[in-house]
């Protein structure tokens, strides 16, 4: 049964970092003429394992469908050019451009560039610092929330929880996120009613490292509901994605 989140009003403040950053799953946008085989060979990853992380159960795809593809994500920085951030991770310059579907030169400090065929090498490529218990509460709470949700869907709510570390309104590590009360307010109701102490399924433990490492269906997003809520606080706030039943706004 699809549940409505209840959240607390609260300011968002995002803080651009003109650090590098890499992250784990990178959300790659289908051109026109893509098929898998040419993005499994773009991003060196077997056809099976596109279709298995993006639940697909034909080859079929299409214009603007989003694929989450295992790689590296970079964040430019002032002096920071495709050529040498190409040259830097030691791939095609064309590679990078089809990755990004990015054909001309202008870049800026903060965009976030894929870089196919690059493979995280340890949890320093996490967007967010994070313990093995942290993970399995996020993966817990993933499932409880969003069990019955596409797996996309499963990673926004992950990147609901990331994006509330980054900020500063909110407590600076995954446990105390989504444990928080604000208000009198439980943050998660799966805290409060306890749901959060059943166990994630695969599905859910891979979003919830698809989110710390820096995939984010949810575009930003620090709130989420069920679309079936009539609450006019909630719907009100700004969208920034509608993925299968659930509204995340901030």
């Amino acid at each position: 049964m699809r549940q409505l989140r209840k959240v607390s009003v609260i300011a968002l403040c995002v803080l651009l970092s003109l650090t590098p950053v890499t992250a784990f799953a990178a959300d790659y946008t289908v051109t026109p003429n893509d098929s898998l085989y040419k993005i499994s060979l773009l991003f060196k990853t077997p056809i099976s394992t596109l279709k298995q992380e993006n639940s697909l159960s034909a080859d079929t795809i299409y214009p603007g469908q989003v694929l989450y593809v295992s790689a590296k994500i970079h964040t430019v920085i002032s002096g920071d050019s495709l050529y040498t951030i190409a040259k830097q991770y030691g791939i095609p310059l064309t590679s990078l451009r089809q990755a990004n579907n990015k054909w001309d030169n202008q870049i800026l400090p903060g965009q976030k560039l894929i870089l196919p065929g690059v493979m995280p090498t340890s949890s320093a490529d996490s967007v967010i610092p994070y313990t093995n218990s942290e993970l399995d509460l996020l993966a817990r709470l993933i499932e409880a929330e969003a069990a019955g949700e596409i797996y996309e869907a499963k990673v926004a709510v992950g990147g609901v929880v990331v994006n509330r570390v980054q900020s500063p309104e909110w407590p600076n590590n995954i446990t105390n996120v989504i444990n928080h009360i604000s208000g009198g307010y439980y943050q998660f109701t799966p805290v409060k009613n306890g749901m959060i102490s059943k166990p994630a399924s695969s599905d859910s433990i891979k979003a919830a490292k698809a989110a710390i490492y820096g995939s984010d269906p949810s575009k930003g997003a620090l709130f989420y509901f069920d679309d079936s809520s009539t609450n006019q606080w909630l719907w009100s706030k700004t969208r920034t994605a509608y993925i299968d039943h659930m509204v995340f706004v901030k």
